[in-house]
C-alpha cells in the first residue's frame, strides 16, 4: 500500500478586529508624525516671533531712558537759568555753591560739569573784565583771539576740575557747530542740544561730545520776539557731556541690551554720535527710531543677535521633535497592545461587580454612622429605613419610625414630600427648612436635603432624605440679623453727623473768606495814601515797592472773590428747571463781543440744545467754558469756537486755541491751578474747577482732551430730565 500524504492544517485566518486595530495603529502613527513635524514648525516660529517682540521691547525701553536721561540734563540746566532768575547775575562762590548742591558726580556722573557762558560785545566784555580785576578775581583771558561782534565765553564751569578750569574763558561763540545752537537757543528762547563737538577738556583727543544750551535773559522770563530775546540776552547755561558716558549712564540700570548706533540726521549728514564698540555678525532683526533732542534729530540704530545664536537656543525643539517621535512609536505599540485587551475587559467586569458590592456595603454604613440623620423612602413618602442619627433627632426608636409617613413628623400642614418644589424636580435635589416636632413635644428646626435614591429591583424606594437639626444655627443667624439693624442704625448716625461736619467746614471757609478782606482793604488803603502824601519823599523805588504792595493786595483781593465764589457753589439748594443751553452761550458770547470789540471770532452754537439744571448755576458754567475758549484763542489768527453735542449726548466747547499738554490733563480742574503763564494768559485758575464743581452738583461729569497750538474741546454732561421724587 501506498503510504497516504501527511495532513497540513491550515492558518488561521487573522480576526477582523485585530485588522482593524493594526490599520489604526499605523495610521495613528502617520498622523502623530505629522503633527509632530507641524508643532516643531509652528514652535520655531513662536521663538522667532518672541524674540522679535522682547528685542523690539528692549530697543522701545533704551528709547525711553535715553529721552528721559535727556530730559533730565535741560532740567538740570533749568535749575541754573532759575538761579539767574533770582539773582541779577550769580557771583562765582554763588554758583560754585549751587553746582555743588546739585551733586552732580553722584547723580548725573556722564556730564562733564555745569556752566555760564556770557553773551557780551567787545565793550560789554572788556567792561566784564574790568570789573573781575577790580573784584580781585584776576584776569578773564579769552580765546580764540581776536576781534568778533560778539563773544559766548565761558565764564563759570563747575566743579572745577583742572580741565574744566582750563576751558575758563573759551570763547564757543566763535565755534560753527556750539554757535548754531547758541544762536537758536536765543532766537527760540528754548534748550537746544549742539552737533557733533570736540570737548576743550579732552585736549584734542577725537571723543564724541555735545552741549545742551538754554538762554538767560535779564528780564528774568522769555521775551516775545527774537529781537527782543536778543536785546535782553545775557549768555547761556549749558553741560557738556561725552556721548559714551551718556549712554552708560542712561543705560545702566538695564541687564541686557540691543547693540546700539546713534546718528545725529538733523543736516542730512549722518555724523556717528556713539557705537557700541563690538561689532556683530549679520543681525537677526534691526530696528530704529527717531527722538527730537532739542532741535537735533537723532536716529538711533538697533541691531539684535545673530541669527545662529536664536537658532543655537532651539536645541530644545529638536529634542522636542525626537520626544514626539518616540511618543508616536509608543502610541503605536499601545494600539496595538489594546487589540489584546479583550479577554481582560471581562477579568474588569468581574472587578467591578465586586466593587458594586463594596460600594453597597459603604452606603450602608455611611448611613449607620452619620451623624446626620438619613432615611430612605418610599414613593408615598414612608419610611423605608432610617438611621440611629435620625432617630435621637426625632427622640423614637428606629423600628417606630419604619412605615410611618414621614411628613407626620412635622409642624407645618404641608407634607415636606408632597409639596410643589418637590413636584417640580422630581429628579433634582432639594433643600428646605421645616419646623420638626420631637414625640416629646419639643419644636425644633430641620434642614431637609431631598434626593433621589433607586433602589434594588422589587424594592419601593425613590428617595433619600438627609435630616440636620439646625435650631442653634437659625437662632444665631437672628442675632446676627438684630446686630447687623443696629450696625445700620449707626452707620446712618455717623453719616449725619459726616455731612453736618462738611456743611460747618464750608461755612468756616465762608467766614475766614469774609474775615481775611478788613485787614487786606487796609493795606490797600494805608499803601494808597503813602504813595498819595508821601510820593516826593519816596525815591522812584520806594513808589514802585509801594505799586507793588497795592497790585498783590489787589490779587489778594480776587483770589479771595475766588474762594468765596466756590465756596457758594456747594451752598444752597438745585432748583432744577429746563434749560436753553444754545440761548444761554448766546448770551455769553454777545457779553464778550461787547467786552472786546476789536476781536473776530467765529462762533458756531448748535440750535436747540436743551437740559434740566439750577438756571444760575448753567448760566455760570456756560459763561465759564465760553469764556475760557475766548481767552485762549486770543492768539489765534483764525480764531473759531463751537458748542455743540456729540451722536452720543455729551455737549461740548470747541476752539483751536493754545491748547495744553495731555499730560497735565488732571490739572485743569483744579482750584488755582494753571498751565499757562500769566503774562500770556490772566487769570486765577478758578474758572474750571468751578465748572467741574457745578457739573458734579448735578450729577454729570467732564473731561477735557487737547494738544499744545491745537486748541482743546471740553466734553460734559448734564441731566436730561428732572429726577424722580
Amino acid at each position: 500500500m501506498r503510504d497516504a500524504p501527511p495532513r497540513t492544517e491550515a492558518l488561521p485566518a487573522l480576526p477582523r478586529t485585530s485588522f482593524y486595530g493594526y490599520l489604526l495603529a499605523v495610521a495613528v502613527l502617520i498622523a502623530a508624525v505629522v503633527a509632530v513635524q507641524i508643532y516643531v514648525r509652528r514652535a520655531e516660529r513662536r521663538e522667532l516671533d518672541a524674540a522679535e517682540a522682547s528685542f523690539a521691547a528692549t530697543t522701545d525701553e533704551t528709547t525711553a531712558l535715553l529721552r528721559q536721561r535727556l530730559d533730565n540734563y535741560e532740567l538740570v540746566n533749568r535749575g541754573g537759568v532759575s538761579l539767574f532768575a533770582s539773582v541779577a547775575r550769580p557771583s562765582k562762590q554763588q554758583w560754585e555753591d549751587y553746582v555743588a548742591g546739585l551733586n552732580l558726580p553722584e547723580r548725573f556722573p556722564a556730564l562733564v560739569g555745569l556752566g555760564f557762558a556770557i553773551y557780551a560785545s567787545p565793550g560789554q566784555l572788556s567792561d566784564l573784565q574790568r570789573m573781575l580785576r577790580g573784584a580781585g578775581e584776576g584776569m578773564f583771558p579769552v580765546y580764540p583771539h581776536g576781534p568778533r561782534e560778539h563773544y559766548g565765553a565761558v565764564l563759570y564751569l563747575e566743579p572745577q576740575t583742572q580741565p574744566n578750569v582750563a576751558a575758563i574763558g573759551f570763547d564757543m561763540y566763535a565755534e560753527p557747530v556750539r554757535h548754531a545752537a547758541m544762536q537758536e537757543a536765543m532766537d527760540t528762547g528754548m534748550a537746544r542740544v549742539s552737533g557733533l563737538v570736540h570737548l576743550v577738556q579732552d585736549s584734542g583727543e577725537p571723543i564724541p561730545a555735545v552741549l545742551i544750551y538754554l538762554p538767560v535773559y535779564r528780564a528774568g522770563d522769555r521775551p516775545g520776539t527774537i529781537a527782543a530775546r536778543r536785546e535782553a540776552m545775557q549768555g547761556w547755561i549749558y553741560a557738556p557731556f561725552r556721548m559714551t558716558d551718556f549712554v552708560q549712564a542712561a543705560l545702566r540700570s538695564m541687564s541686557r541690551r540691543a547693540h546700539l548706533r546713534i546718528v545725529d540726521v538733523t543736516d542730512h549728514a549722518g555724523e556717528v554720535l556713539y557705537a557700541d564698540p563690538t561689532q556683530r555678525a549679520t543681525a537677526a532683526f534691526t530696528r530704529s527710531a527717531l527722538i527730537e533732542a532739542y532741535g537735533r534729530h537723532w536716529r538711533l540704530e538697533y541691531e539684535s543677535e545673530p541669527q545662529e545664536a536664536f537658532e543655537s537656543r532651539m536645541a530644545s525643539l529638536r529634542i522636542a521633535r525626537g520626544v514626539g517621535f518616540s511618543a508616536a512609536l509608543l502610541l503605536f505599540v499601545v494600539i496595538l497592545a489594546l487589540t489584546r485587551t479583550r479577554e481582560r475587559a471581562e477579568r474588569l467586569a468581574e472587578r467591578m461587580a465586586e466593587s458594586y458590592r463594596r460600594s453597597e456595603v459603604r452606603f450602608r454604613a455611611a448611613m449607620q454612622y452619620s451623624a446626620i440623620g438619613q432615611a430612605l423612602l418610599d414613593h408615598r413618602g414612608r419610611i423605608v429605613e432610617v438611621n440611629p442619627s435620625l432617630a435621637r433627632i426625632l427622640g423614637a426608636s428606629s423600628e417606630r419610625l419604619v412605615g410611618t409617613p414621614f411628613g407626620s413628623h412635622f409642624v407645618e400642614d404641608a407634607d415636606p414630600v408632597h409639596t410643589r418644589e418637590m413636584e417640580a424636580v422630581p429628579e433634582g435635589v432639594l433643600r428646605v427648612t421645616r419646623s420638626l416636632r420631637r414625640t416629646d413635644g419639643d419644636v425644633r428646626q430641620a434642614q431637609l436635603t431631598f434626593a433621589p435614591v433607586p433602589g434594588e429591583i422589587g424594592q419601593d424606594i425613590t428617595r433619600l432624605v438627609q435630616v440636620e437639626d439646625v435650631t442653634d444655627r437659625v437662632r444665631a443667624e437672628a442675632q446676627v440679623l438684630a446686630l447687623n439693624r443696629s450696625l445700620e442704625a449707626r452707620v446712618a448716625m455717623r453719616t449725619h453727623e459726616l455731612t453736618m461736619a462738611n456743611r460747618e467746614l464750608e461755612r468756616f471757609a465762608y467766614s475766614v473768606s469774609h474775615d481775611l478782606r478788613a485787614p487786606l482793604r487796609a493795606i490797600d488803603g494805608f499803601s494808597r495814601l503813602l504813595g498819595e502824601r508821601y510820593a516826593e519823599s519816596l525815591r522812584g523805588e520806594g513808589r514802585e515797592y509801594v505799586a507793588r504792595v497795592r497790585s498783590a493786595a489787589a490779587r489778594m483781593g480776587e483770589l479771595i472773590d475766588s474762594l468765596l465764589k466756590m465756596a457758594r457753589l456747594s451752598r444752597g439748594d438745585l432748583r432744577l428747571r429746563a434749560l436753553d443751553l444754545s440761548r444761554m452761550a448766546a448770551d455769553a458770547i454777545a457779553e464778550l463781543r461787547a467786552s472786546e470789540p476789536q476781536r473776530e471770532v467765529r462762533v458756531d452754537i448748535e440750535p436747540g440744545l436743551s437740559a434740566v439744571g439750577d438756571s444760575g448755576l448753567a448760566r455760570s458754567l456756560v459763561q465759564n467754558l465760553l469764556g475760557n475758549a475766548w481767552k485762549f484763542t486770543r492768539q489765534a489768527d483764525d480764531a473759531r469756537i463751537t458748542f455743540g453735542r456729540t451722536p452720543e449726548g455729551e455737549f461740548f466747547v470747541r476752539d483751536n486755541g493754545a491748547g495744553f499738554d495731555p499730560d497735565y490733563t488732571d490739572k485743569l480742574f483744579r482750584p488755582f491751578q494753571r498751565l499757562h503763564s500769566q503774562a500770556d494768559f490772566a487769570g486765577h485758575g478758578i474758572g474750571l474747577a468751578s465748572v467741574k464743581r457745578i457739573i458734579e452738583r448735578h450729577g454729570g461729569s467732564i473731561r477735557a482732551e487737547g494738544r499744545p497750538g491745537e486748541g482743546a474741546t471740553f466734553y460734559f454732561t448734564l441731566p436730561e430730565r428732572a429726577p424722580e421724587a
